[in-house]
């Protein structure tokens, strides 16, 4: 999929779309180009009209979620309390542990 919005970005920019330029692009990306796969992709893009074709492609757009609050997302702050105090307690153990060996 990033090499196909690699050369519609190129497209969007009116730049040519070719071996370099859309290696480039992915290199920029940060990703690894395979030669084949680059070629393969502006020799099926040569004889296609990307204007065209994405005006006669409907853009759908997912479905948001619903927005309704999660009962457990009021629990999590009091959980979160409890666990540090839990925590702070089994440190303060450790520490009189090692009062021990040093006093």
């Amino acid at each position: 999929m990033e090499y196909v919005y690699a050369a519609l970005l190129l497209h969007k920019a009116g730049k040519p779309i070719d071996e370099n330029s859309l290696a480039g692009v992915l290199k920029a990306a940060g990703v690894n180009a395979d030669p084949v796969r680059v070629k393969a992709l502006v020799a099926s893009l040569a004889e296609v009209d990307i204007d065209e074709a994405l005006k006669s492609q409907p853009m759908v757009m997912p479905a948001a979620a619903p927005t309704a609050p999660a009962p457990a997302a009021e629990k999590k702050p009091a959980e979160e309390k409890k666990e540090k105090e839990e925590k702070e307690k089994e440190e303060e153990k450790a520490l009189e542990g090692l009062g021990a060996l040093f006093g």
